[in-house]
């Protein structure tokens, strides 16, 4: 039985969620960004003031990993002073979960429009494309 996987079948569980799914990428080589790392921190870098994408845009917009890649690229690298990590956040419009009233203070700052509760995000006007303004 020590040799089933949770969902039954036979072998060795995966090590995490997405290892069983085939979007592993490299964050760090040696503790500097990969390839992978490098492309998260160019496309938030060129998020302009007043716009967001989340997680999982920035994903798609690098092609490639997932959200949770991205976020795990911004709590590595993204502390870096020319790294604008507040302008990703949360599909529901919430901020950044490790420094919420931060990114929520230069989300005001950037003039991002947020939602009447101003917890959030409006994505509706404040979502970038990835397209130059």
């Amino acid at each position: 039985m020590s040799g089933l996987r949770p969902d039954g079948r036979g072998g060795k569980a995966p090590g995490s969620v997405s290892a069983g799914l085939g979007t592993r990428v490299r964050i760090h080589v040696g503790g500097q960004p990969g390839e992978y790392a490098k492309a998260v921190l160019d496309a938030v870098a060129r998020i302009p003031p007043g716009k967001v994408m989340t997680y999982g845009d920035v994903a798609e917009y690098v092609g490639g990993g997932t959200g949770r890649h991205v976020g795990a690229v911004l709590a590595r690298f993204g502390h870096e002073e020319d790294v604008p990590w507040h302008r990703v956040i949360r599909a529901t419009g919430e901020p950044n979960p490790t420094a919420p009233v931060e990114a929520i203070a230069r989300l005001v700052a950037d003039r991002t429009p947020l939602r009447p509760d101003g917890d959030r995000v409006d994505l509706t006007r404040a979502r970038w494309d990835g397209q130059a303004p």
